[in-house]
């Protein structure tokens, strides 16, 4: 029994995934920025600085960083305080809801309907 795969369909299916990836990393993004959680004093970290990474798609890796130097010292220095006047749902550890917490299933749902978005 001989097997051929059909190599022009199989990459094509590669790059409809790699860009609901991107689809998916920016609608988490914009949840994020839309649900207030980010600390937020001038706007800089949330709208500036924070931003999809596509440098790993081809493994299939899409990262939403922020490259302010403070942002890692807000994120993991319990000592800081975060101020809600402007973001009234602040927090310390603003992406841990998309890791283990209430929102831990948006990620795939998002990359679901982004692929059969690209699909039709």
């Amino acid at each position: 029994m001989k097997i051929t795969f059909n190599t022009k369909n199989i990459n094509k299916l590669n790059d409809i995934a790699k860009d609901a990836l991107l689809d998916t990393a920016e609608a988490i993004k914009t949840d994020l920025i839309q649900s207030q959680t980010m600390p937020f004093a001038t706007g800089v970290m949330q709208n500036d600085s924070t931003y999809v990474d596509n440098k790993r798609i081809i493994k299939g890796v899409a990262t939403i960083l922020t490259d302010t130097p403070y942002a890692r010292k807000v994120y993991f220095d319990p000592e800081i305080n975060i101020h809600q006047e402007k973001n009234p749902n602040a927090k310390q550890y603003w992406f841990e809801d998309y890791i283990s917490g209430g929102k831990k299933d948006l990620p795939i749902k998002y990359f679901q309907q982004m692929l059969r978005r690209r699909m039709k």
